[in-house]
């Protein structure tokens, strides 16, 4: 339950930050992070997540260590005793819930009692309700969370995932030389109405008036198989899907990404990529704080209804700027 790097007991007060994931939520906080350290410059930060994001955020400057949180079901009480253990050793005064999930709230209330929590309901002025918070943009979320907590709150609005990124030149230059846009046209099993059904029409008309430029994408271990009836080049290390640092330096390395609304839309636009993301009906751009001054969204009512060309004619001045 702890990783490698956290085998020993800091003996001064410590900060804990919980954040479970998912992979567009991990790089939101990079400016939730970085405020929490600038203001804590002379305690240990630790943060709570969940196996798939435990390398990544070993890398985080802002954070000294990380555990693990296996997230096993609430009856299994053995489970909870040892989590309890874990986080009663490492002499934690402030937690930051981050996640501000139902499971949170349990740990909050059941289990990881008498510490000073911030969470969004402990955030709350008097006469103020959750679903109020919770219809708030996310990165306005954090940001009230931390303001109501007296942190400085100067990087929140605008995170910066550069940390993320290893170089990649040897893995992309196995493929190709030259610029290239990068495409994400996958999405959550369980959330196929993500999904943007015209990915190749819009990979053919790029081909077609940008013949220098290269269309690639990059899968995880379980996209492979759809990413084979896209028309594009896909990137792999020795054969095996990218893992989450590498995927931010081929995204850094980018000319323009091209996505659903997914992870690495979210890493692309707080890494300062130029790109765009397709949000159908779902949510909305604005809800999830993805635009920036680069990445920008469209958003429709009905991603069926949203052609080829019309995406193509969004993004073609940006892309003419590449050749």
């Amino acid at each position: 339950m702890i990783s490698s790097f956290t085998k020993f007991k800091y003996l001064m007060s410590n900060i804990l930050i919980i954040k479970h994931g998912s992979l567009g939520d991990i790089a939101q906080i990079s400016g939730v992070l970085r405020d929490i350290r600038e203001n804590y410059l002379n305690k240990k930060i630790f943060i709570l997540t969940t196996s798939p994001y435990a390398e990544l955020l070993s890398k985080c400057p802002y954070v000294d260590a990380v555990l693990i949180d296996k997230r096993l079901p609430r009856w299994n009480l053995l489970y909870l005793f040892k989590l309890q253990k874990i986080i009663k050793k490492f002499n934690f005064t402030h937690i930051f819930d981050l996640q501000n999930s139902s499971r949170t709230s349990f740990y909050r209330k059941f289990l990881i009692k008498n510490y000073i929590w911030n969470s969004a309901e402990t955030s709350l002025n008097s006469g103020e309700r959750k679903k109020d918070f919770d219809h708030l943009p996310v990165l306005e979320r954090f940001k009230m969370q931390l303001d109501r907590s007296n942190i400085n709150s100067k990087n929140v609005l605008n995170p910066d995932f550069q940390w993320s990124a290893v170089n990649v030149e040897t893995i992309i230059n196995k493929y190709f030389k030259g610029n290239f846009v990068l495409i994400f046209p996958f999405c959550s099993p369980q959330l196929p109405k993500k999904k943007w059904p015209y990915f190749n029409d819009l990979i053919d008309l790029i081909k077609l008036k940008h013949g220098d430029l290269e269309v690639v994408t990059a899968p995880s271990h379980n996209e492979f198989n759809e990413a084979k009836k896209i028309n594009a080049k896909i990137i792999t290390n020795q054969n095996k899907s990218l893992n989450i640092m590498e995927l931010a330096g081929l995204i850094k390395k980018a000319s323009f990404i091209i996505s659903n609304d997914t992870g690495p839309a979210h890493m692309s636009a707080h890494l300062g990529k130029k790109g765009v993301a397709l949000f159908g009906p779902h949510t909305t751009s604005k809800k999830v704080s993805i635009e920036t001054n680069n990445f920008k969204a469209i958003n429709t009512d009905d991603l069926n209804q949203l052609k080829a060309e019309d995406v193509y004619s969004n993004i073609k001045d940006t892309i003419d700027l590449i050749d």
